[in-house]
């Protein structure tokens, strides 16, 4: 793993935030659109990678298999209220072939398989989302879902503080 250990400091684990989606279908597109403002809100942690993973698919597994922690943002359908804030943790989060969380999450779930497979998984993973309110096709996400962003983010940053103080 990229733990590193800085003199007269703790233990310094690799977090890295994957946002994944398909920009093309409106509300799909939340982990990518909501990079800039990650970048913005977590630019205070030196240990924190923020990568746009938008639909690579398998290519996203070396970032995988090279940090300590994980936090995934993608448009969840999980069937309820449109804006909802959805959080998966480690074995909840599917990494297989049966369950379809968005349009495009079967080539993320082969990564995680893949990873899983090798060994190389992540400590930790976290998955957060929103229930869409659209994924229809359109550039952009709807206003609801933009609303919700701000609870979204300091979710994670909630999530980042956590794992800093377990180290």
């Amino acid at each position: 793993m990229t733990t590193e250990i800085i003199p007269n400091k703790k233990l310094v684990k690799k977090i890295t935030v994957l946002g994944i989606g398909n920009t093309l279908y409106s509300d799909e597109g939340l982990g990518v659109h909501i990079i800039p403002e990650l970048e913005r809100a977590l630019c205070e942690f030196d240990n924190v990678e923020i990568l746009e993973g938008a639909t690579e698919g398998i290519r996203l597994l070396e970032p995988i298999e090279q940090c300590d922690l994980l936090i995934i943002i993608d448009a969840i359908n999980a069937g309820k209220e449109p804006g909802t804030l959805i959080v998966l943790r480690d074995d909840e989060i599917p990494s297989y072939f049966g369950i379809k969380m968005s349009i495009h999450q079967l080539g993320f779930q082969e990564v995680l398989q893949a990873a899983k497979l090798l060994e190389r998984m992540p400590e930790e993973m976290v998955m957060f989302g929103l229930q869409p309110h659209s994924l229809q096709f359109g550039i952009g996400l709807t206003e609801k879902i933009q609303d919700c962003i701000p609870t979204l983010i300091k979710e994670i940053k909630q999530q980042i503080h956590i794992w800093r103080e377990l180290t």
